[in-house]
């Protein structure tokens, strides 16, 4: 056999490698009329809030065990949800926001928190453990960054002086534009400017980065951010808008979201809602969804495969290192990759 044809059996099995994810099954274990864009994994079911005040459970191991409540006798919209040890948390979206607590053994909940300013808009809540939490709403007039937070066992406003720009907000797409370790908490917004805030947790301090990412119109910027340690991170997004569009819609970061490297620009599958880094994989493997499409990278978000055609899916959750569950318009979703 020629030199040549080895290099090129090599090549080949190569390219295979680094692309060889493909989806095995999709399996629908809810349906109902609802929309939905925030998850969370506890006591091996998938729990969700959605529009029409609705949240409930699927069972991972048993789909026909399902539950849904309402939290609230009025219309509200939930794009967020969240966990400690004892509890679920969600907030509505728009004002007044209300931020539910529900117990993990009843599912019976109590307002906690309201915040009634008119412009109040909270684009995602995250826990960075069972004792301290941070949401982020839209500003008010006066434009500072508006944070609250959860510490003590309380809700309070997050004092700070960080000023956005006029059209400088976030998207409540998939409840995801919030990240943390131990060390820092990130918040990525958009709009008329997307920008990286870097919170470091012991300190308090707050500090701003710019990003390449799409940004200018109100509809364009970093949609959804995960890290896997305190200097690997990736965001996607792009325009909703424009959902074919792939130009500067991916970026990853070497040194905490200082500064951001663009990635595959014109080489995806188009805007992207939510990005979930594989547990285990350091940031190597990870999977990303839009309304369009579901798109895997293992080289650390600089190349992306379409896996899926799957339409209306807007937020992800890796279960394990082969099934990741997916929901949005009407289902949850289920899929097995091998």
């Amino acid at each position: 056999m020629s030199m040549k044809k080895i290099f090129s059996i090599a090549f080949l099995s190569v390219g295979m490698v680094a692309f060889s994810q493909q989806v095995e099954s999709i399996e629908t274990i809810f349906n109902d009329k609802i929309s939905i864009r925030a998850l969370e994994l506890y006591d091996n079911k998938v729990w969700y809030s959605g529009s029409e005040s609705k949240f409930g459970f699927v069972d991972l191991k048993d789909a026909k065990n399902q539950k849904q409540i309402k939290l609230s006798d009025d219309k509200l919209e939930f794009r967020t949800l969240a966990q400690d040890k004892t509890s679920f948390y969600a907030i509505n979206i728009v004002s007044p926001a209300r931020f539910f607590k529900i117990d993990k053994r009843d599912l019976k909940s109590q307002i906690v928190y309201k915040d009634s300013a008119k412009t109040a808009f909270y684009d995602a809540l995250h826990f960075v453990n069972s004792k301290l939490a941070y949401t982020f709403s839209d500003s008010d007039s006066d434009l500072l960054l508006k944070l609250a937070v959860y510490k003590d066992g309380k809700w309070g406003m997050f004092k700070n002086n960080i000023k956005l720009n006029e059209g400088e907000a976030a998207f409540a797409a998939s409840n995801t534009n919030i990240s943390s370790t131990k060390k820092n908490l990130w918040i990525a917004t958009g709009g008329k400017a997307s920008r990286i805030l870097r919170l470091n947790l012991k300190s308090e301090k707050l500090e701003v980065f710019k990003t390449p990412f799409i940004q200018g119109e109100s509809s364009q910027g970093m949609y959804s951010i995960d890290f896997s340690d305190d200097q690997f991170g990736v965001a996607v997004g792009g325009d909703y808008t424009k959902q074919d569009a792939n130009i500067n819609n991916i970026a990853t970061t070497h040194d905490g979201g200082e500064t951001w490297q663009i990635q595959a620009s014109g080489q995806n599958a188009g805007y992207m809602t939510c990005v979930k880094i594989k547990p285990g994989s350091k940031g190597k493997e990870m999977i990303a969804v839009g309304d369009q499409h579901i798109s895997y990278s293992s080289d650390f978000g600089k190349t992306w495969k379409k896996i899926s055609d799957e339409k209306g899916l807007y937020v992800g959750q890796w279960i394990d290192g082969n099934r990741a569950v997916f929901a949005g318009k009407d289902r949850i979703v289920v899929m097995k990759i091998k």
